[in-house]
């Protein structure tokens, strides 16, 4: 991959979008993981406006420290980079507080919730500005396994790197100087209030992933671990594949449209 070529062709990929849409720039959530880190470092080298927001959510610090030291980075090299943090623990808490008695709260739909609220006040503060709300999901996670909350990290403007592999993002990361503790740690979506990586939940490495996400061989001729994956992926890109298809919408033969006397 020509990786400088990439970044400078996603970079200008923005900052015409932006122009063409007669916004100002892009507002994103720094999580202190690596998809957020390069968007945004991205979205910075364009010279627009760029909002970079912490949304806590009873977040773990070290990637809250992660992410302050990241945007503080941005500033540093980028004028127009401004940051927020909206701390909608309480917000979450009152909603939980709010589910009607006999009816136990189930973890998935908790930690979608927390991304969905997220991406509501992402919107809001977007609107508030005038800028564009940025995605941060890779190939792997829009594209092949769907590892993403539909109508939360999912609901985007536009999305830079959806067309970039994870160990892609990684170079892009290593290009752009993204700090080293950022692109050590292990990825994770920290929805769940405990230390469970993505590799947890969905059973898979991202490089084995990536591999299965490209894998059009035979499958006799696998290992069992192969075998493993290619079964890891197929099942969730089976399960999610309701997140890559538009909306289905019900439509009205004409002959139903015709008036009845």
């Amino acid at each position: 991959m020509d990786t400088r070529g990439v970044i400078d062709h996603i970079t200008q990929w923005l900052a015409d979008y932006a122009r063409e849409a007669g916004m100002s720039g892009f507002a994103l959530g720094i999580s202190g993981g690596v998809d957020s880190a390069v968007t945004s470092a991205l979205c910075a080298r364009t010279s627009m406006d760029v909002l970079c927001l912490q949304l806590p959510i009873h977040q773990a610090i070290s990637e809250s420290s992660r992410a302050i030291r990241h945007i503080e980075h941005l500033k540093k090299n980028h004028t127009r980079v401004k940051s927020i943090i909206h701390d909608l623990s309480g917000v979450y808490d009152t909603f939980v507080a709010s589910i009607p008695s006999g009816e136990a709260p189930q973890g998935l739909a908790l930690a979608n919730l927390q991304s969905r609220l997220r991406m509501s006040a992402i919107y809001y503060h977007a609107a508030t500005h005038g800028l564009l709300v940025a995605g941060t999901g890779n190939k792997v996670e829009d594209f092949g396994v769907g590892f993403f909350t539909k109508y939360g990290d999912g609901a985007v403007d536009l999305s830079p790197i959806a067309d970039l592999m994870k160990s892609e993002v990684y170079a892009i990361g290593a290009e752009l100087n993204i700090d080293e503790e950022i692109l050590q740690a292990a990825p994770t979506d920290g929805l769940w209030g405990d230390r469970r990586t993505d590799e947890d939940q969905l059973g898979a490495s991202y490089p084995e992933l990536e591999w299965a996400m490209t894998y059009r061989g035979d499958d006799e001729n696998l290992t069992d671990r192969q075998r493993e994956v290619l079964a890891i992926y197929r099942r969730l890109h089976a399960a999610n594949k309701h997140k890559f298809t538009p909306i289905p919408v019900c439509t009205i033969p004409p002959r139903l449209r015709e008036s009845k006397n």
